[in-house]
C-alpha cells in the first residue's frame, strides 16, 4: 500500500515475529530429544533480523528475516549408559536449550506480535474516520 506504508511496516513486523515465534516452538519440541552423536543432535535455532527501507522515506524502516542460525554451543553429555541412543561408552547427547528462556523468548515475541496488531487496527480504523471525513 504505497500510500500508507503503515501496513508494510506492521505486516513485516508481523512476519518477522511469526517466524521468531516459529524458531522457538521448534527449539521447545527439540528441547529433550537426544542422540548418541553430539554432531547430529538437534541444534537451537534463532532468527536473525534486519531493517529494511519501506517505500521512498529513507526514515521509514521495516523489518525482515535475514537469516536462520544455528547454535555453536556445544550439546549437553549425560551419562545414561541403559538409553538405547547411548554411545559406546553410555553417553548420550541433548541440545543446549533453555526452556524457561525460550519461554521468556516466546512471551516477548507473542507481545511484540500483538503490538502489531494492534498498531494495523489502529491504522485502519484512522483510516476508515478519515474516509468518513471527506464523504461528508
Amino acid at each position: 500500500m504505497a500510500n500508507l506504508p503503515i501496513f508494510d511496516v506492521a505486516g513485516s513486523a508481523m512476519q518477522a515475529q511469526s517466524t521468531r515465534l516459529s524458531t522457538i516452538a521448534s527449539n521447545l519440541a527439540n528441547a529433550e530429544s537426544v542422540s548418541g552423536d553430539p554432531n547430529t543432535v538437534y541444534k537451537p535455532r534463532e532468527p536473525v533480523f534486519a531493517t529494511f527501507q519501506v517505500g521512498t522515506d529513507p526514515a521509514l524502516l521495516g523489518v525482515q528475516v535475514a537469516g536462520v542460525v544455528e547454535s555453536q554451543a556445544a550439546p549437553v553429555k549425560r551419562y545414561e549408559p541403559g538409553h538405547p541412543q547411548a554411545d559406546a561408552d553410555g553417553y548420550v547427547y541433548a541440545p543446549d536449550i533453555d526452556p524457561v528462556a525460550q519461554m521468556v523468548n516466546l512471551i516477548s515475541a507473542s507481545r511484540s506480535y500483538q503490538a502489531s496488531v494492534e498498531m494495523l487496527n489502529t491504522a485502519k480504523d484512522l483510516a476508515l474516520a478519515t474516509l468518513n471525513l471527506s464523504s461528508r
